[in-house]
């Protein structure tokens, strides 16, 4: 199985012949495993050149960018290989239509708010006392079929994630002010590993969108629009549960996460280089957790859960069998 390969330190990435090195500003270079990568996380102040770029296409390796912050700054996305002129027509097709999109973004609300409440399950089956929170996203969820609009949607889906962190300090052991989710700039620890967690998790879903025909362009929940791959976005809300939001339970639960690895700055707070480390470690973890497929009934990775949730896309979009959005059996 191919792996992700995070460069954290300051340097130069060249191509010379039919290998990648990494060389640090001290002059030591490290060989990166190509046949062996899935994408490239740059997160330190890194070099380019379009001969090494040239190369990455030709293996068909993306690259996620992140800046000085350990914000999600952008990606390199490979020419696409695997182009599809009758999926695209059909994927635009399922856009265009009012009825087929709102069909698609139900069912990625619907699996997303799922696995929220699956989460929110799993600490109160452990005396977290979260009923009231759970109640009324069920509340919530049952308001998913009646709705048409894809706008009202998106403010139900709205609703359900406000109501899933209120219930958050309750889950969360270590004591952090956290009432509510502020993006741009996060300006505490939790929204830091939120939104260091989620660009992690969209650029999963980007780099898995790759390997299959879908356009990461054209998608149903959220509106596409310029300079973002909005279908890594519907896919991202499914996995967000699951890959980002249990990661910072698990690590500021056990203490692995603590006000130590973050800075302030003028009401932006983020990971230092230690917290980033450690987070990455952990997500990575997490994405080559290998578990027993029950309808493929074999193993698979969690990061393939997303391939698969790509290629349900497709069945539904070729008219083959209806999507259902990824939901957590365990």
């Amino acid at each position: 199985m191919k792996q992700n390969y995070y460069i954290f330190n300051n340097g130069r990435l060249k191509r010379q012949e039919n290998t990648i090195f990494f060389e640090k500003e001290d002059g030591s270079k490290s060989v990166i495993p190509i046949e062996n990568t899935e994408a490239l996380y740059a997160f330190g102040e890194i070099d380019f050149n379009t001969k090494l770029f040239n190369y990455l296409a030709q293996k068909g390796i993306p690259v996620h960018v992140f800046n000085y912050y350990g914000f999600y700054s952008g990606s390199y996305y490979p020419r696409e290989y695997l182009n599809s002129g009758q999926l695209l027509v059909k994927q635009v097709n399922h856009y265009t239509s009012r009825q087929k999109r709102i069909v698609l973004a139900k069912a990625f609300v619907d699996a997303a708010s799922f696995n929220i409440l699956k989460n929110l399950r799993y600490y109160g089956n452990r005396g977290k006392g979260l009923d009231e929170y759970i109640n009324t996203i069920e509340g919530f969820r049952a308001q998913i079929e009646k709705i048409n609009a894809v706008e009202e949607l998106m403010g139900l889906e709205g609703n359900i994630r406000n109501t899933y962190y209120k219930a958050w300090p309750i889950i969360i052991d270590q004591e952090i002010e956290f009432e509510r989710r502020v993006k741009q700039p996060p300006d505490n620890m939790i929204n830091a590993l939120i939104s260091y967690l989620n660009s992690m998790v969209y650029t999963t879903c980007l780099s898995e969108l790759y390997h299959t025909q879908l356009s990461p362009l054209i998608s149903y929940l959220h509106e596409p629009g310029e300079r973002r791959f909005s279908l890594s976005l519907d896919l991202a809300e499914i996995f967000k549960p699951i890959f980002s939001d249990r990661t910072i339970f698990t690590l500021l639960n056990r203490q692995q996460i603590t006000e130590k690895d973050f800075m302030m700055e003028v009401n932006c707070c983020y990971l230092n280089e230690k917290g980033r480390k450690t987070v990455v470690k952990e997500y990575d973890e997490k994405l080559k957790t290998i578990i027993n497929h029950k309808k493929l009934e074999r193993q698979v990775s969690y990061r393939y859960l997303i391939r698969l949730e790509c290629y349900k896309l497709v069945k539904h979009l070729i008219g083959e069998q209806e999507y259902e959005g990824f939901k957590i059996w365990w």
